[in-house]
C-alpha cells in the first residue's frame, strides 16, 4: 500500500491519503485539499551486516497481552525466529495478541513453558547463552561489547512490575540495563524490548 500526501489551502492542514484514492476533503475544516508536494526519494540503503547470534527471546510472565503483541512484532522485525513464553505471558492463543501482533505472531515459531528457570537450564545445557535485559544498574546496554561467535544466544525479559526472576539471572551470562535520564526508573517492557533486540542483533565491535 502506498500513501500520496494531501494539504488544506485553508487551515493547512497537512495529512497522508492511500495514493489513487477519491479525493477526500479535509478532515479538519471539510475544504478541499490539493496534493501536496513531493519530496525526493531516498538511495537505496546499504545491506544490513550479518546479525549477531541472538536468535530468540525468553519472555517471562509478561502479564499483558498487548505488550506480548508487540513484542512478537518487534521480535519478527529484528528477525529473531523463536520466542519462549514462560510462566502465564499469554501465548498466540489468545486473540488479544494477534492485535498488537498484528501477524507477527504467524512469522515465527513460539513455545510455552510453564517454568522459565526449568527451561532457561535446558537452553544452558544445550550450549546456549542467555542475556538478561534488566532494571537498575548493570551494564549499559550499549556499552556490551562482547566477542560474539556463533553460540546461540537468547534475549531474556522478565515482569513488567518484578523484572527478571533472581534464578534465571544466576544463569545467564551477562545482564544489561537501559539507562534512564529522566524521573521514572523503566520503560514499558514491550519498549525495552525493541530496544534491547535490536541493539543485540546488531554485531558489536569491540574498542
Amino acid at each position: 500500500m502506498s500513501f500520496e500526501m494531501r494539504q488544506c489551502p485553508n487551515c493547512r492542514l497537512r495529512f497522508p491519503q492511500e495514493a489513487g484514492q477519491v479525493e477526500n476533503p479535509c478532515p479538519a475544516c471539510g475544504f478541499p485539499t490539493q496534493p501536496a508536494a513531493r519530496f525526493p526519494t531516498h538511495p537505496t540503503p546499504p545491506p544490513l551486516p550479518s546479525p549477531s547470534p541472538v536468535y530468540a527471546a525468553l519472555l517471562d510472565n509478561i502479564r499483558s497481552t498487548w505488550n506480548v503483541g508487540s513484542m512478537f512484532r518487534t521480535a519478527d522485525g529484528a528477525g529473531l525466529r523463536h520466542l519462549y513464553l514462560c510462566g502465564y505471558t499469554a501465548t498466540p492463543e489468545n486473540p488479544k495478541v494477534g492485535k498488537t501482533a498484528l501477524g507477527a505472531e504467524q512469522a515465527l515459531t513460539w513455545s510455552h513453558h510453564p517454568n522459565g528457570v526449568e527451561l532457561a537450564q535446558t537452553l544452558c545445557a544445550e550450549g546456549k547463552r542467555l542475556i538478561a535485559l534488566e532494571g537498575g544498574t548493570y551494564t549499559p546496554i550499549y556499552h556490551l561489547t562482547p566477542a560474539w561467535d556463533t553460540t546461540p544466544t537468547v534475549l531474556v525479559v522478565g515482569n513488567e512490575v518484578a523484572g527478571v526472576d533472581p534464578d534465571i539471572l544466576a544463569l545467564c551470562e551477562t545482564i544489561v540495563s537501559i539507562p534512564m535520564w529522566g524521573v521514572k526508573e523503566s520503560l514499558n517492557a514491550a519498549v525495552a524490548f525493541g530496544i534491547g533486540a535490536y541493539i543485540l542483533r546488531t554485531p558489536h565491535k569491540t574498542p
